[in-house]
């Protein structure tokens, strides 16, 4: 090969160097750069030391649309099949007058059903004076079974409480009113007291010349149970006749959501 044909070489080759330095400087740029986005997460599981942290509080509103109660019935005889005899007997009569209202079989549930024998110390005499029982005597068995209802039309639940004195239920106890869908006031009340946090993140990041990085805690106080307002009548107990219909105001539920938010600052 002669010195025409080594400098025509050399000169095909050196046409190509600057698109090879070319290509390499693009792929080299595009390295950096995704360096540079990459850098943020770099380090991210580590505490930040620059923070500010505010706090936020929700509240919401609703009318009760559940009444919920439970009745209990007992009664002791001298064997344990009359006694569950009588306790079933009142028990149906009162489910009865419960399900004249429409509330749903799926809304009734026996909480506590027990069977157990009665003890007592009878009266002994010496001398004309009573001595002190040396023992305990068997005198019957004592039945018990508990209900919980609830009913979905809350006006119906003074007329409900006022049958049951008729069926004679004399233990009725835990009258309360609820919100049946709370999991959806619960997050609206947490809605607005994150807005209100960031609010104040916000109104406090300007006020300390500092900018709001990122979010890097959370936390919420209270679970968003609900408050409730003008407490309602707890009837424990019907004297013997037929009972009148009590009038049960049902108020209004509060539910509320404490929230605290954490930001990274710079």
């Amino acid at each position: 090969m002669n010195d025409n044909d080594n400098n025509s070489v050399k000169a095909k080759v050196w046409r190509y160097v600057p698109a090879l330095v070319l290509v390499l400087s693009v792929f080299l740029l595009a390295q950096t750069v995704n360096s540079i986005r990459n850098y943020k997460y770099i380090g991210s599981g580590i505490v930040p030391q620059n923070i500010i942290s505010v706090s936020g509080e929700g509240e919401v509103f609703a009318i009760p649309d559940v009444a919920t109660f439970s009745f209990s019935v007992t009664e002791t005889t001298e064997n344990v099949q009359d006694s569950q005899n009588s306790v079933t007997d009142k028990i149906n009569s009162a489910l009865s007058k419960i399900k004249s209202f429409g509330v749903d079989e799926k809304d009734i549930k026996t909480l506590d059903y027990s069977a157990f024998p009665k003890y007592e110390y009878p009266r002994v005499l010496c001398n004309g004076i009573d001595c002190s029982p040396t023992r305990e005597v068997l005198v019957g068995y004592t039945v018990t079974q508990t209900i919980s209802v609830k009913v979905r039309t809350v006006d119906d639940a003074g007329k409900i409480i006022g049958s049951l004195g008729e069926a004679g239920i004399t233990n009725l106890s835990s009258l309360s009113f609820t919100v049946d869908d709370e999991e959806k006031l619960k997050e609206e009340a947490r809605s607005l007291a994150i807005e209100e946090a960031k609010e104040k993140a916000k109104t406090l990041a300007r006020d300390l010349g500092v900018k709001l990085v990122r979010i890097v805690g959370f936390s919420e106080q209270g679970n968003g149970q609900p408050i409730f307002f003008k407490t309602t009548a707890q009837p424990d107990a019907f004297g013997g006749e037929s009972a009148p219909v009590p009038n049960i105001p049902t108020g209004e539920n509060k539910i509320t959501s404490n929230i605290t938010i954490t930001y990274e600052i710079k």
